[in-house]
Formats: C-alpha cells, structure tokens, sequence
C-alpha cells in the first residue's frame, strides 16, 4: 500500500543527528542487558548466592525496562516534542547511574533487585523515547532508522566486552558495576539535552513507502482493542524469551560445554570472541533486517529471520560444543534475534500510525518484560534434563510457530484491514 505524505522537510539532515544521538544513548545502556552476564559468575562466587536468584534480578531488570515505557512513552508524548525527550532521557541517565551505582555496594540479593528496578526504569525511559523519535522522524524509512536505534542497544556492548570482563579480573565485579555507573550515565545525561521529537510539518515527504502502512493514527486505546495487536504481542514474546535465555545464560553455557576458557583467537577465549562477535551479530541485524523489511514487507523478513533462528537454536544444541562451532552458532542465534526490536516497533507504527507511536511501540514492548521471566525456567528446564539441549529445542519451535504465525494470520488481517481502509476511502464511509 503506498503512502505519502506532504510534509517539509526545512531541517534536511538534522534528522539524522537525531537519529545518532538516539543510537549513542541505546549504546550507553546495551551493558545493563548484554553486560550482565559477565557479572553473574562473579557475584555468586564472592557472595555464594545461587545462579538463579541472580538471574531473578536479570528478570526484574528486564521486565522494568518495558513494563513501565508505556507510561515513560505517554509522559514524553504529553510534555511535547521539545521537553519530553530530553527530560526522559535525562532522567533515565541518572536512574542508570545510580541502579548499577546499587549493585556495585549489594551486599544482599534484595539490594541487588533494588538496582534491578532502578536501572530497569532509566533504561526503559531512554529506549521508549530513542525508539518513538525514530519511527517519528523516518516514516519513509522506519524499519532501516528503527534497525539503527535499536543496534545501538544490541551492539553497544561490543565493545566493552573485553575491558568489562579484565577489569572483573583485575579489580572486581563491583568496582566494574561502579565505575561503568559513573561513565555511562554521565554521557546520557549530556546527550539527552540534545534530543527532540519533530514538529509538525518537519517530517521529510515520503515518495512511495513499499510496505502496507495505515493512513490513521490509532491511540493506545484503540489499539489495545485490535486482536491483530495482541498477535503481535504473543509473537514478541516467544521470540524475545527464546533470545533472552541465550543472552542471559551465554556465559554458563559456555562454561558448561567445555569451551568458555579455550583460547581461539590472538590470546582471545572462546567467551570473550563469541562476546564480541555475538554483540555485532546482535547489532547488525537491526538495521539489515529493518532495512530488508522496508523492501519486501514486514512478515515476509519476519517468516526468513525467524526459520533461520529456529535452525540456529537447533545446531547450538546439536553442534555448538566445539570453540568455534559455539561462536558461530551463537552468533547465528544472535544475528536472527536481534531484529525483533526492529521489525515489531515498525510493524506496530505501520499499523497504527505515527501520532501516537511512542506510547503505542512502548506498549508492545512490554511483551519483552512479559518473556524475561522465561529466563530463570531454562535453568530449571536444563537442571531437569541434564542438558541445555532441551532448552534449544524448546527455543527453536517458539520461533517456527512465529513464523505461522506472521505468514497466515497476521498477514491476511493486515491485508483484510488495509482493504477496508481502502474501501472507506473511496466510498467515503465505513466498510461494512
């Protein structure tokens, strides 16, 4: 369905100043989430607490981190494209600060999910308000700006997998928490000062949008009303709990196949390669994968990320036991997970409109915070079974039934609606 729009475009390039600002800020915060995992071994060998009550923090972390955007998303909505960006953002720099700030001096796993709650609030405010700006902003090119955004968030730990993990080795889990506190949250809270939402009339014209857009903007409320949106919802779950198991455990499964300390590349082990690597695959796949969705459609990307996800869940349990047999296939996982954070907020804005879009991708959301508590149950799934091969399995058919799901049932409602849409258009009343 093409779409246009008539909008100028008096500020040019500045939206792509924008859209930097936003990716440097979802940078500033990928360590709470991708870091985390370097942190848990650690903690629970000088505190002699049990993995999975550690991870109960990762859960709360997560679930804080989007159950709460709705709200931060609304807030920022409310208080206008000028103020609310950079008040958010701002404030969820000093919220990072201070939670990891928390962990850092937790001398008990109830301090520990203390700093869970508060770095989970600072961080949902800035990646609710990064991500509305950029489906905002880029209505002709959403999944690519939205791809963008969202690797700032997969990637951004890149590169501070190695100075995290020898600074553990070298002064301690807590100091690390301390001092990465300190410096991430300094450069959000000067970065936010220069963000904003765009004004009417300053969105650039798009020429022909390849993809089925809506031409009306749907308030939360309307669109919680929509079955196709609670589809959306249980799609997102089920692949974000399925990456999310991954992402939390990456490091003990490591551990437990034998390779986490094997050396395979220029004194580098196979956990610091596969962090690096995975965190790019991560990364990358945002803007790749949203760009691809601008070409061909968002549930025909979705249907060739998610078969090869399913696949690479299956060879990591299958094939994954060697060094580099586990880097690669843990990047594979990595690579055709991370778009979901891409394609599901640009799915959602296609869907029902840019007026609303930070609340309404902030809603949607909420499904990754819904999926963090299946993190904690593959330790239980793994501990009954003997193995993490279960646990894959279970990870690779969530992803094929997402597949079904986006080719024959959301598909066919998106073209059902669309049509209507159409029909009321050129009759000039509602489609019966």
């Amino acid at each position: 369905m093409a779409v246009s729009t008539n909008a100028a475009s008096p500020t040019g390039g500045f939206r792509w100043v924008q859209l930097i600002i936003g990716v440097a800020c979802m940078a500033m915060i990928a360590n709470l989430q991708y870091g985390w995992t370097y942190f848990v071994g650690p903690m629970a060998k000088a505190h002699s607490w049990d993995v999975g009550s550690i991870q109960v923090a990762f859960s709360i972390f997560v679930a804080l981190e989007t159950w709460l955007t709705p709200v931060e998303g609304w807030i920022v909505d409310s208080l206008g494209p000028q103020r609310g960006p950079k008040l958010m953002v701002a404030v969820g720099g000093i919220c990072v600060a201070i939670g990891w700030l928390i962990n850092a001096k937790a001398n008990s796993l109830e301090m520990l999910y203390v700093g869970a709650v508060v770095s989970g609030i600072g961080a949902g405010g800035i990646y609710a308000t990064c991500v509305g700006n950029a489906v905002k902003w880029f209505p002709d090119r959403r999944g690519l700006a939205v791809g963008f955004t969202a690797a700032g968030f997969g990637a951004g730990a890149a590169v501070t997998v190695i100075p995290i993990q020898k600074m553990i080795a070298s002064i301690g889990y807590a100091d690390t928490f301390f001092w990465f506190a300190l410096g991430q949250g300094a450069v959000i809270f000067v970065l936010a000062w220069l963000l904003r939402s765009p004004e009417p009339g300053e969105v650039p014209s798009a020429s022909q949008v390849k993809v089925l857009q809506s031409k009306h903007s749907s308030t939360p409320g309307q669109m919680l009303a929509s079955p196709v949106f609670w589809l959306l919802y249980l799609m997102f779950v089920l692949v974000s709990a399925s990456g999310l198991m991954v992402a939390a455990q990456i490091a003990l499964i490591a551990k437990d196949y034998g390779v986490a300390q094997t050396v395979v590349l220029f004194g580098a082990t196979t956990l610091i390669v596969s962090g690096v690597i995975d965190n790019l695959a991560n990364g990358s796949a945002r803007p790749f994968f949203g760009w691809v969705s601008d070409q061909i459609g968002r549930e025909y990307t979705m249907a060739i990320a998610f078969t090869a996800g399913g696949l690479a869940y299956w060879l990591l349990g299958t094939a994954g036991t060697t060094p580099w047999t586990f880097v690669i296939c843990a990047a594979l996982i990595f690579f055709t997970w991370g778009e979901i954070f891409s394609l599901f907020p640009s799915t959602c804005t296609d869907m029902f409109g840019p007026k609303y879009a930070t609340t309404n991708t902030s809603l949607l959301y909420t499904a990754k915070g819904l999926s963090a508590f299946v993190v904690p149950l593959a330790n239980v799934l793994k501990s009954y079974t003997g193995g993490w091969h279960s646990v894959f399995a279970v990870a690779a058919i969530m992803n094929f039934v997402v597949v079904g799901l986006a080719l024959f049932v959301v598909r066919p409602m998106r073209l059902s609606i669309s049509a209507a849409q159409e029909q009321e258009r050129v009759v000039g009343q509602p489609a019966e």
